[in-house]
């Protein structure tokens, strides 16, 4: 009996070690494929049964990831995000102008259409533009990785945990803009003048000589013009649906089909861009938290959340030990139904949280490998310099702002 309980306790250790840093050491092992293991051998052990496993997948957070890959996908094919980045930055002339455009940009675009898949496709296109300019990408960068998650904190859309949130909590995607939006906002103005102190360099508001020629041949505007006017009708709607109140997954497994009835692309282009690793990486989390929860692991763990502060105050020491999506997961169930302040507590917090380290959200991981292949290193202390003081101030304003 002693065996067994340690075999169960050292696989649940083990991979929530692996979930944090992302890998296990000496194996090529991602978080899809340790959620995914992690998750076979509590079932293997008999925590859960391969039924109970299946019915601990919540399907709405599956099927709103999902097709909200397949938008982002066509939207990505049509040139949408190349020719909203142009147009953004096509009303900056200076390093400061540049760099709010790019923060702004980047939250706002983030909200929307979740930031990893944001932080992937901007990532590569400002890293040329600053190139191009001679310009250093280190702030250009942290300003997206900054900026996509704080701007992601102000919508049910906008990354995966609130997209957790809002299948549990049910709260409308219209209230939760409204109640969030602020904290997202004024947050933008702190990284800005923060990343303004930091960085000398970005200060300047003289012109930057042929910026118009660069952005162009920078963001490449070329336009499917049939796919972009589809795809922007139909993204229209879904985001009409978001705010009037449909159902989120419904809503977004509609205007994945319509953009899926075509004969301008190929169904395989499109399924190329979809990240299978993060819809089994998040199945496998669920199997995890459901055993976690049935072995009462987490008893102690909610005694200290007994007030708004210690809440907040787990929410994101969780966030950071074990990544946000299953601090989530591990934390919704101590919530009731309608408490709307701990739903965004956990919200905030978890999201926020993301940029108190390099290791703290997959948006700052990819921001940084893609600084790497082109010989640009975002190391963690350098991240930690930006990072450690914009989480405190967006967590103090949000903790203030909630309550």
């Amino acid at each position: 009996m002693i065996i067994y309980r340690l075999a169960i306790y050292s696989t649940l250790a083990l991979t929530y070690l692996g979930l944090a840093l992302g890998y296990i050491p000496g194996l090529r092992m991602n978080r899809a494929t340790i959620a995914l293991v992690g998750s076979t051998w509590l079932i293997a052990l008999g925590v859960l049964t391969l039924q109970e496993a299946w019915q601990a997948i919540d399907v709405n957070t599956i099927i709103f990831i999902l097709s909200m890959m397949v938008v982002n996908a066509h939207l990505t094919y049509s040139g949408f995000f190349r020719r909203a980045m142009s147009l953004l930055l096509s009303y900056t002339r200076s390093p400061l102008g540049l760099l709010t455009s790019i923060t702004f940009g980047s939250g706002v675009l983030s909200a929307i259409f979740l930031n990893d898949t944001i932080a992937l496709i901007l990532t590569p296109l400002v890293l040329k533009l600053t190139q191009s300019l001679s310009r250093n990408p280190i702030p250009y960068l942290l300003a997206i990785a900054g900026a996509t998650n704080i701007g992601s904190a102000s919508m049910l859309s906008g990354n995966p945990q609130n997209i957790l949130i809002g299948s549990f909590s049910q709260i409308p995607y219209l209230e939760f803009l409204r109640l969030m939006a602020p904290v997202a906002l004024i947050g933008l103005l702190i990284q800005v003048a923060w990343l303004w102190l930091l960085y000398p360099e970005v200060r300047s508001l003289e012109p930057l000589d042929k910026l118009d020629l660069i952005i162009n041949n920078s963001t490449n505007n070329y336009i499917d013009q049939p796919l972009w006017t589809k795809s922007g009708l139909i993204t229209g709607g879904l985001l009409i649906a978001f705010l009037i109140g449909l159902p989120l997954a419904q809503s977004a497994l509609v205007a994945a089909s319509l953009l899926l009835i075509t004969r301008q692309i190929k169904p395989q282009h499109i399924f190329q861009q979809i990240d299978g690793s993060l819809l089994v990486m998040f199945s496998g989390l669920f199997i995890l938290t459901e055993a976690t929860q049935k072995l009462h692991l987490l008893d102690k763990l909610i005694q200290m959340t007994n007030s708004p502060i210690s809440f907040f105050s787990v929410t994101v020491v969780l966030s950071n030990l074990i990544s946000n999506v299953p601090a989530v997961l591990l934390l919704h169930q101590s919530i009731s139904h309608d408490n709307v302040k701990s739903w965004l507590l956990l919200s905030a917090g978890s999201t926020l949280a993301g940029n108190l380290t390099l290791l703290g959200s997959v948006a700052n991981l990819i921001v940084a490998e893609a600084a790497i292949s082109l010989s640009y290193r975002l190391g963690f202390w350098e991240h930690l310099r930006f990072g450690f003081p914009l989480t405190i101030l967006t967590l103090f304003l949000a903790y203030l702002w909630i309550n």
